[in-house]
């Protein structure tokens, strides 16, 4: 089951940590772009091609010390056919080395279209008279839930055919999730409450051996008194945190989407890490060329970070 595979590697690593491939050309060191432009061109194959070979460097040097990567969709969507291209050749490499995919494009609908979402990233597109093929094939996908159970069941459908998982938007981690997050039902509870009951609920079918649910949310980590009341609530949801490091939340923000048993959550950074080489922090140790090792290097510092919050 997909949330029993995460656990593990967790465990394995001893590091519940994510990271997001969400790169833009501005990101990618001038060496790579350089060598991708002459060979390509000046245009979104070219700046396509440079991102894949970024991300790959990434991987290569954090896969030993993460359980999982999260690319971001839209920064591959914006370089068009090819930016998708080199989406799925990111998914591929990543799972060649062993790491599990979280795919972040926060997808909803209903009915068949709903389904067709769900097909292109969980489960398999049938082709003609029986045959069918898997598509992106990620091991999770992020799920808006703002179309209700319509919207959701085709995800957890999958997940239960293809051994796959999802992460359902509850509390996000932007400054305005407010104006419709923290609104009062007539139940006087906010919608972010009253979402992650749903979570909760939705996810009994896919229970697995640690007692954690494939069926997961996303609470951002810069509403850290959101997430304690969450984490009460979903007592088997598996939380994905993003808002670590840029953003501005902290290793004891993102404590309290942890369970006693230090299992529960796992944190995103995205930036921080693959930028890591024109942070304050590192950019005096490492030149573009060594760009990757200052992604090792935040990777190892973020994992001791939340260790030491975290109490283990």
């Amino acid at each position: 089951m997909f949330i029993d595979r995460l656990i593990e590697s967790i465990q394995e690593k001893n590091n519940p940590t994510v990271v997001g491939l969400d790169p833009k050309t501005e990101y990618v060191p001038a060496f790579i772009k350089d060598k991708a432009f002459k060979e390509y061109g000046k245009n979104l194959k070219g700046a396509s091609e440079a991102i894949l070979t970024f991300n790959k460097m990434i991987i290569d040097s954090i896969y030993d010390e993460v359980p999982a990567v999260k690319p971001q969709l839209a920064y591959y969507e914006m370089y068009g056919i090819d930016g998708l291209i080199a989406f799925q050749e990111t998914c591929k490499y990543a799972k060649s080395k062993g790491l599990i995919v979280i795919a972040d494009a926060k997808r909803n609908d209903i009915g068949t279209t709903a389904e067709a979402y769900s097909k292109s990233f969980l489960g398999e597109t049938e082709i003609d008279d029986g045959v069918k093929q898997k598509v992106f094939d990620v091991d999770a996908l992020t799920v808006s839930p703002y179309l209700g159970i319509d919207g959701v069941k085709p995800f957890i459908q999958d997940c239960i055919s293809f051994d796959k998982g999802i992460f359902i938007l509850v509390k996000t981690s932007n400054k305005s999730s407010g104006q419709l997050q923290d609104l009062v039902t007539e139940q006087c509870k906010s919608i972010y409450e009253v979402m992650a009951g749903y979570v909760q609920e939705w996810g009994k079918p896919l229970m697995g051996k640690y007692g954690y649910s494939s069926v997961g949310a996303v609470v951002g980590a810069t509403y850290p008194n959101q997430a304690k009341l969450l984490r009460s609530i979903m007592k088997n949801a598996y939380i994905l945190v993003p808002g670590y490091g840029t953003q501005g939340g902290t290793a004891r923000d993102c404590a309290n989407s942890f369970n006693r048993d230090g299992l529960g959550a796992i944190v995103n950074a995205s930036r921080s890490v693959i930028c890591a080489y024109k942070s304050e922090t590192w950019k005096n140790e490492y030149t573009e060329e060594k760009f990757a090792d200052a992604a090792r290097a935040e990777v190892l510092r973020m994992k001791e970070d939340l260790n030491t919050a975290l109490g283990r």
